[in-house]
């Protein structure tokens, strides 16, 4: 078992190791198109590698070419399980950066890392956002602003919403979902309290394989909308697609 596990976990690193070669010397010299074509393809092999399968819920809708996308967080596999699908401009908490390697292969996909509780960070990412919807991208962040237990929703924090808003693009809810073979709430996911990033994904590698199912729901017009609107719009259309009852999913703040 220990012989497999170190199997896994060097070719992860070999993996990371590419990708860092490749937006080092690649990403430079070629468009938005093609980058995130490279980033589709290494999301969709690092999920792989890490026994994870990306499924696509049967009854979602059909991803929207332009929006503000938020998602509930759950694990630092959510950037990845999102770019294996729908590559797209990540915003994303500083603590992320950190990571070893693939802190520094997300920012260079081009995750932007914020400071909790920075007002010059917020100021700076949220005009950021805006020109990034403006000029037809899709930006996805995770509101709920750190990772929660499966099973449960944290509140959704509104400042960014005001982005759509500003931008006339509508927001796009995505619910995601980590199962195991016997489709109960996978117990190697959970990215919580003091657990570390290499932690967790010893875990993954070393655990029963991983099922990350997203649903991608309605859209929301932000045309007329309040930001404290479209994040209570956001949090109860993730939390009806979960299955999460109101007890467990906190009312996001006013």
């Amino acid at each position: 078992m220990k012989i497999k596990l170190m199997f896994r976990l060097a070719r992860v690193m070999c993996h990371v190791f590419a990708g860092m070669a490749t937006c080092a010397v690649v990403f430079p010299w070629i468009g938005a198109d093609k980058r995130n074509g490279h980033i589709r393809r290494w999301s969709r092999q690092l999920m792989a590698m890490c026994n994870v399968t990306v499924e696509q819920a049967a009854n979602g809708q059909a991803i929207l070419p332009r929006a503000m996308m938020v998602a509930n967080h759950v694990s630092w596999l959510d950037i990845f399980v999102i770019n294996s699908l729908y590559p797209c401009r990540f915003v994303a908490k500083a603590e992320i950066r950190a990571w070893p390697l693939l802190g520094w292969l997300a920012q260079q996909a081009g995750t932007v890392f914020i400071s909790r509780g920075s007002r010059r960070d917020l100021r700076h990412i949220f005009k950021g956002l805006v020109h990034s919807l403006q000029a037809g991208e899709r930006v996805a962040f995770f509101p709920e602003g750190t990772t929660a237990v499966q099973g449960s929703l944290l509140p959704f924090h509104a400042n960014l919403f005001e982005a759509a808003i500003d931008a006339k693009a509508p927001v796009q809810p995505l619910a995601l979902a980590y199962v195991d073979p016997a489709g109960r709430p996978h117990g190697a996911i959970d990215f919580v309290g003091e657990m570390s990033f290499a932690e967790s994904l010893v875990m993954i590698l070393g655990g029963a394989p991983v099922t990350a199912r997203l649903s991608c729901l309605a859209g929301i017009p932000s045309d007329g909308a309040h930001r404290r609107e479209l994040a209570e719009a956001a949090h109860a259309a993730v939390a009806g697609a979960l299955g999460i009852a109101p007890a467990a999913a906190h009312t996001p703040p006013v």
